[in-house]
């Protein structure tokens, strides 16, 4: 059994957001990632826009899906590399690897010049974007939850553009004016679109739901061509039946 998927997956806990997906592609928002790992006591969590996928196999798919929900999405990884998604970078925290992204971030904050700074701190950001602990927190319905993040074999998107803040931290992220706009502008600037071609895999939770998803293909995507159509309807399959064969 090969260790890693050559697809990467997006799961979501409702059918409504799938169809979202299918019909307009994903919207990048703002999740707050745990850094407590850096050391620094002003913040512990800081969220970039982004949208998160993993590229474990079906086989080891059932812990995945009971977290993050059981109607989701399968993309090739040809998409994946056209659109600049990127594995993560995971820390085990407390080590020569955590030393070095500390020490970058006080070069970061050197004065004598003003340009490198900055740029020093905008590489330093592009860097975190892409880098999450073994394990941490992750914040659930505003409560924060163990979590071992190696397992997930994450692979991201961080939207980025002149419109967009490439990251905000919680005091920002916990007012809900503040984080409605900025996932606003994500989504009137960064949507990351799929064509049929790049979908491998429509999952839903089990054979009840298929009939359903194929009606929505047939009357809210029918602008695409009949022969996509076709292999979109193919794809769909539920995780019930998946999960009898694993």
């Amino acid at each position: 059994m090969s260790p890693k998927s050559n697809t990467l997956f997006h799961f979501t806990k409702s059918s409504e957001t799938l169809k979202h997906i299918l019909r307009g592609g994903f919207w990048p928002r703002y999740c707050l990632e745990d850094v407590a790992w850096l050391g620094y006591e002003k913040f512990t969590y800081v969220a970039y826009p982004m949208v998160c996928f993993c590229d474990i196999p079906l086989s080891r798919i059932s812990d995945h899906v009971n977290f993050y929900g059981d109607f989701g999405i399968g993309l090739t990884r040809q998409w994946a590399e056209r659109n600049g998604l990127n594995p993560v970078f995971y820390v085990s925290g407390g080590n020569i690897v955590t030393s070095a992204f500390r020490s970058f971030n006080e070069l970061a904050t050197i004065k004598d010049n003003v340009e490198l700074t900055d740029k020093l701190k905008d590489v330093m950001r592009e860097f975190l974007a892409f880098t999450k602990p073994t394990t941490g927190k992750m914040i659930v319905e505003d409560a924060p939850v163990e979590k071992l993040f190696y397992q997930e074999s994450e692979w991201r998107y961080v939207a980025k553009g002149p419109e967009i803040r490439s990251h905000t931290l919680r005091e920002q992220f916990d007012t809900v004016e503040t984080r409605d706009e900025l996932n606003d502008a994500t989504r009137r600037h960064c949507m990351l679109k799929v064509a049929p071609a790049d979908i491998r895999y429509i999952f839903v939770r089990q054979d009840a739901d298929i009939p359903e998803i194929i009606n929505f293909i047939q009357t809210d995507l029918d602008h695409y061509p009949g022969a996509d159509l076709k292999l979109l309807m193919s794809r769909v399959v539920s995780l019930e039946s998946i999960k009898l064969d694993m």
